[in-house]
C-alpha cells in the first residue's frame, strides 16, 4: 500500500493516455514555422489553456517549467529586488529556503507558527515580499494567505502540496505548482504570474531565453504538460468526491493512532490537506518505522529529517514545537479504501511496541 503522495502521486490513468498521444506528436519545437513545431505549440496552447481552465485562473498567467522547484525559484526570486525584505513562515518547503540564501543581496524574515504549524500574519508585516505556502508539505495545514496579502505586499504562494487537492487561496501574486504532486508526470512544473498589478512586479531572476514564453527557459516539455493538465483536469472533477472520503479515512487514522500511548498527531485536524496526516512517537526513530512498516507492505515517509544526506531534524515541526524524531507522514492515493487504512491502523500499534521494546532491551 503505496502512502506516500505527498512526495509524489502516481500517474493519473487521464495523464498517461495523453501523455502517450502527445510524445508521438508533441516532439517539435513550438517556436519554430514548421508543420510538426505549430502542432506541438499547438498542444502547448491546450496545455496552459486547460490548466488554466481547472485552477480558475486567465491563460496567460499559466507558464510550464521544468519542475516544481524551477517555479519556487522562479515565482519567489522574480517578484524580490536587491535590498528588499522578503518575510516567510518558519515552515517553508525548502525550495524556497535555499532560493533565499541563495541571493544575498536579500533579507530573509523568518515569521514564527503556532502549534499547528499556522503561520502568525502579523509577523509577515513590513516586508518588501511574503512567501506563503498554500498548505504545508509536511503536516498539512492550510495557510492564512488572504490574510498576509491583505497587508499590501506582493504573495508568492508555494501550492505544490496543495494544487488540484484545494481551490487556490486568494490573494496570491506569484504562484508555483508540481505535476507529480496531483498525478502527472514529474518533470513538469506550473508557474502562475498574476495579471496586471503581478506581470508588473515580476521579472525573471535568471538569464534570458529566446522561448516563446520569456517566464521560463530552456525547451518546453510539451508532452509532460499536456499530461500535467490532463491529470489536473482529471484530479479537479473529482475533487469533491475524493475529497470527502480522504478527509474520513485520515480521521479513521489521527483517532486510531492517537490511541497509542506517548504519541502526537501533528496538525490542524480540520483545516488541513484531506490526505495527510503527520503523527510523532516517543523512543521510537522514525526511519525504523518506516523501514519497518515497509517489510509489512505499507510504504509511508519519516518527517524526522529533511535529506538523508544531512540527518538534520525537520524544520517544520521543529518551528511547531512538535517532537523531531520518531515521525510518519502518511499520504493517501486517491483510490485509497477503507480496508487498506484500517489493516495499517492495525499494523501501526504492534511495530511502534516492538521497536519501543528495542530500545528498552538495550
Amino acid at each position: 500500500m503505496y502512502l506516500d503522495t505527498a512526495s509524489s502521486e502516481p500517474l493519473h490513468p487521464a495523464a498517461r493516455e495523453v501523455l502517450l498521444a502527445s510524445l508521438e506528436h508533441g516532439y517539435a519545437d513550438p517556436r519554430r514555422l514548421h508543420g510538426p513545431a505549430r502542432t506541438a505549440r499547438l498542444l502547448l496552447d491546450n496545455a496552459r489553456e486547460a490548466t488554466a481552465e481547472a485552477l480558475g485562473v486567465r491563460r496567460d498567467e499559466v507558464s510550464f517549467t521544468s519542475s516544481g522547484t524551477d517555479a519556487v525559484h522562479r515565482g519567489l526570486l522574480g517578484l524580490t529586488r536587491p535590498g528588499q525584505v522578503v518575510a516567510h513562515s518558519a515552515v517553508e518547503h525548502s525550495a524556497v529556503l535555499h532560493a533565499l540564501a541563495w541571493r544575498p543581496d536579500l533579507t530573509a524574515r523568518s515569521a514564527p507558527v503556532d502549534r499547528l504549524g499556522r503561520v502568525e500574519v502579523g509577523a509577515l508585516a513590513g516586508a518588501d515580499v511574503v512567501a506563503l505556502q498554500a498548505a504545508n508539505h509536511e503536516v498539512g495545514t492550510v495557510q492564512p494567505v488572504a490574510a498576509a496579502a491583505e497587508l499590501g505586499a506582493p504573495v508568492f504562494v508555494d501550492a505544490c502540496a496543495a494544487m488540484g487537492r484545494l481551490p487556490l487561496p486568494e490573494g496570491w501574486t506569484t504562484a508555483a505548482g508540481s505535476a507529480h504532486k496531483w498525478g502527472g508526470p514529474a518533470g513538469v512544473g506550473v508557474l502562475l504570474v498574476r495579471a496586471g498589478a503581478g506581470r508588473a512586479r515580476w521579472r525573471s531572476p535568471f538569464p534570458a531565453d529566446d522561448r516563446v514564453d520569456e517566464r521560463v527557459g530552456g525547451f518546453e516539455n510539451v508532452a509532460g504538460a499536456l499530461a500535467a493538465a490532463a491529470a489536473l483536469q482529471a484530479v479537479v472533477a473529482e475533487r469533491d468526491e475524493t475529497t470527502a472520503r480522504q478527509r474520513a479515512l485520515v480521521d479513521l487514522v489521527r483517532e486510531r493512532v492517537a490511541r497509542i500511548p506517548d504519541t502526537e498527531v501533528v496538525g490542524d485536524a480540520d483545516d488541513r490537506l484531506p490526505h495527510l496526516v503527520t503523527f510523532s512517537f516517543l523512543y521510537v526513530d522514525g526511519e525504523a518505522i518506516v523501514d519497518a512498516l515497509n517489510r509489512r507492505g505499507f510504504e509511508v515517509a519519516s518527517g524526522s529529517a529533511c535529506t538523508a544526506s544531512t540527518l538534520e531534524p525537520s524544520h517544520v515541526l521543529a518551528a511547531m514545537g512538535a517532537l523531531t524524531h520518531g515521525n510518519v507522514r502518511l499520504s493517501l492515493t486517491r483510490d485509497a479504501d477503507e480496508a487498506q487504512v484500517r489493516a495499517l491502523c492495525e499494523v501501526l500499534p504492534e511495530v511502534v511496541a516492538e521497536l519501543r521494546a528495542e530500545v528498552g532491551g538495550l
